[in-house]
C-alpha cells in the first residue's frame, strides 16, 4: 500500500521525498530514508541523483555484511545458551534413568522446593542474561 502512494506521487509530480519516508517502515526502513535524503538533495542542489544513490546502496550493503557477520558470530553464544538451558531436563533424566527418583526429591519436601525454585531462577537469569549479551552485541 505504502508502494502505491510512492508511485503515485512520483508519476504525479508529488512530493516523492514524503512518500518515501512514508513508506519506510521504523526498523529497516534506513535505506528509504537514505533514498528520501538523496532525492532532496537531488531536487535541491541539482545534483546526480546516481551517484547519490550507488554511495546509498554501497553503504546499504556494508551494512548488512556487517549484521550478517554479527549474526554469524552470535550463533555460538545462542546455541550454547539454548544447549544450557537444556541441561537441566538432561540430568532429570539421566537421574530418573539412574533410578534416583529426582521429581519426587524436587517435589518431595521443602529442600526439594527450594532445589527447584533456585534452579529455575538461576536457568532463567543465564537465558536473559544472555539474550541481553546477544542484543547489545546486536545493537553495536
Amino acid at each position: 500500500m505504502a508502494l502505491r502512494s510512492l508511485i503515485a506521487a512520483a508519476r504525479d509530480g508529488g512530493d516523492v521525498p514524503e512518500a518515501l519516508l512514508a513508506a519506510a517502515p521504523e526498523r529497516g526502513g534506513e535505506g528509504l530514508r537514505r533514498l528520501a535524503a538523496c532525492w532532496r538533495a537531488g531536487v535541491t542542489v541539482g545534483g546526480g541523483l546516481v551517484v547519490l544513490v550507488d554511495r546509498v546502496a554501497v553503504s546499504l550493503r556494508e551494512a548488512e555484511a556487517h549484521r550478517q557477520d554479527v549474526a554469524a558470530q552470535l550463533a555460538g553464544p545462542r546455541a550454547t545458551a539454548r544447549l544450557l538451558a537444556g541441561l537441566p531436563v538432561l540430568g532429570l533424566s539421566m537421574a530418573a534413568g539412574l533410578g534416583m527418583r529426582p521429581l519426587d526429591f524436587l517435589f518431595g519436601g521443602p529442600a526439594g522446593a527450594a532445589c527447584l525454585v533456585v534452579g529455575i531462577a538461576l536457568d532463567g537469569c543465564g537465558l536473559w542474561w544472555t539474550r541481553r549479551l546477544v542484543t547489545r552485541a546486536e545493537r553495536a
